[in-house]
């Protein structure tokens, strides 16, 4: 049927923050906003062409550059793995996040695309879906705790 194929190279959330999108895009852009959620250490130059790296795990390192900044509405970077075995590799793949104010709320979308395969586009899912659940709580004023990952996943 029409319109109902969907590409398995792509990842696509959506979570609903309770904060504006002025709030919630310097997590995306600033440091010490993005290790409240994500990553254990961040070098970010928000702007197009400027390094994104951000050391996820004790061994997972995404790098990539950001492509376009638009304030408050939309950011679009490069990413991939330090991890030579990767097959993302960094600048391979690319992140999409809109911000669409609804109300007193934000809709953050994600969209994680340009994946060498469905494999590992599947394989970031789990991923995004556990640091969307962390800068939800974190971007409305919470404390999302320390990240579980950052041991768990760091001894694979």
């Amino acid at each position: 049927m029409p319109g109902t194929e969907q590409r398995t190279d792509v990842v696509v959330r959506e979570v609903t923050i309770d904060a504006s999108p002025e709030t919630i895009f310097p997590f995306f852009t600033e440091p010490e906003k993005m290790l409240r959620w994500k990553g254990i250490e961040a070098d970010l130059d928000p702007q197009p062409g400027g390094v994104y790296r951000v050391v996820v795990t004790p061994r997972n390192t995404a790098r990539g550059e950001y492509v376009t900044i638009e304030p408050n509405s939309r950011v679009v970077f490069t990413w991939g793995w330090e991890d030579p075995n990767s097959p993302v590799q960094p600048g391979t793949s690319t992140v999409e996040i809109t911000l669409r104010p609804e109300g007193a709320k934000t809709v953050v979308r994600l969209e994680h695309r340009d994946f060498p395969s469905s494999e590992a586009a599947t394989a970031h899912v789990e991923g995004w879906d556990h640091f969307l659940e962390r800068l939800s709580i974190a971007a409305a004023g919470g404390d999302p705790g320390t990240d579980p990952w950052i041991e768990n996943k760091g001894e694979e």
